[in-house]
């Protein structure tokens, strides 16, 4: 499709690519957690300041809130075999439909609806399950004859994204230090550069704290693969932001403070509900405009959020963002280049490269205010 022939809603798959050295991806992490890299990226312009994650304190100012995604990355890859061939299979767990009844992606072959499984266990009797649904690519509806969830811990793997090919020798280290809801199945990397001395200092410097939840699911890391990016059918994930935390969120708004998102996880929670508040449907996806309630500009939020945020969109919460470095192409990326413009953003890519910062999960931090 040439320029003369896209319509006026066009927006270039290409226009968001860039190349990555693979060493600059981030195989393990770093410690203490607060010692990786921080690019301090200025939305106005201006140079780029090149500090230590724990220097964001400096960036700080009383009054200011920090949202943080309080989701906890499940070990929700289980190794299965086929019964009765004994054949091996994965299933790497990726929401819950009931107690025994999950969505999960299934590895392995001729896995087809009807198919048995059983997970072994040691000194007991294997769990067994059976596929009952095909849904898209290698995703599958399991059912289990018993409830999983409190047996995760004893059998599963914590699942790290495919572009890490070492061995996590701590699995805390994929876990953020205030993580408390399981559900997840990738860790808010943004996150993961958090101490508890660092947020002890942070407090004691006046920065107010929120949380919310988003269960990460396995889309975040897949590639938009249709040329207009506006025609990019946006996953769902379920979010939650309490009263409480909304009120946090609301008061730091009306009173001048700046509300900074920990992660692009957050940055979609918040979004979608500013977007409630103003009389949206963050399940759909669904602008009502650029209004922002005055009153009240995020509202309590619980459910699916197919909130696609990309070039266009207006922002209604959030004020800043620390965020990694993203994969090319991808729906986080556009995110970001949402808030701090895709021109912008891609020079900060590239000075990060030039700088030899790491990227992704494991990877350094941007502070983008």
């Amino acid at each position: 499709m040439n320029a003369s022939t896209r319509p006026d809603d066009f927006l270039s798959l290409s226009d968001f690519d860039y190349d990555l050295p693979p060493e600059l991806i981030a195989q393990t992490p770093v410690e203490p957690r607060d010692s990786s890299r921080l690019l301090v990226t200025p939305r106005s312009g201006g140079d780029f300041q090149h500090r230590h994650f724990c220097d964001l304190p400096e960036y700080l100012r009383p009054g200011d809130l920090l949202v943080f995604n309080q989701t906890r990355v499940i070990p929700a890859r289980l190794q299965a075999r086929k019964v009765p061939t004994g054949g091996a299979a994965e299933l790497l767990l990726l929401r819950a439909i009931d107690a025994q009844t999950w969505a999960a992606l299934v590895g392995g072959r001729n896995i087809s609806v009807g198919a048995r499984l059983e997970i072994q266990r040691d000194g007991a009797e294997p769990i067994l399950a059976e596929i009952i649904e095909a849904l898209e690519g290698a995703e599958r509806v399991v059912h289990f004859a018993q409830p999983i969830s409190p047996l995760l811990d004893a059998l599963g793997e914590i699942p790290l994204p495919p572009y890490i090919h070492v061995p996590l020798a701590d699995p805390d280290r994929y876990q953020t230090v205030y993580a408390r809801e399981d559900g997840s199945a990738a860790a808010p990397t943004a996150g993961l550069h958090f101490t508890g001395d660092l947020l002890l200092a942070l407090q004691a410097q006046g920065i107010r704290f929120a949380y919310c939840t988003l269960h990460i699911g396995l889309d975040t890391f897949q590639p938009v693969r249709v040329e207009n990016v506006n025609e990019h059918p946006m996953h769902s994930e379920w979010a939650t932001l309490s009263p409480q935390d909304a009120q946090l969120v609301n008061e730091t708004k009306l009173s001048g403070g700046r509300v900074i998102a920990v992660g692009t996880t957050v940055v979609r929670t918040l979004e979608s509900a500013a977007i409630l508040s103003a009389g949206g449907d963050p399940a759909t996806g669904k602008i009502p405009g650029p209004e922002v309630c005055p009153w009240r500009p995020v509202a309590a939020f619980q459910g699916e959020t197919r909130l696609f945020i990309r070039p266009g969109y207006h922002f209604r919460a959030i004020d800043g963002m620390i965020t990694n470095f993203h994969l090319p192409r991808s729906t986080l990326l556009m995110l970001v280049s949402a808030f701090l413009g895709r021109e912008r953003t891609l020079a900060a890519y590239q000075v990060a490269q030039e700088r030899r910062y790491r990227f992704y999960s494991f990877g350094d931090a941007m502070l983008v205010l």
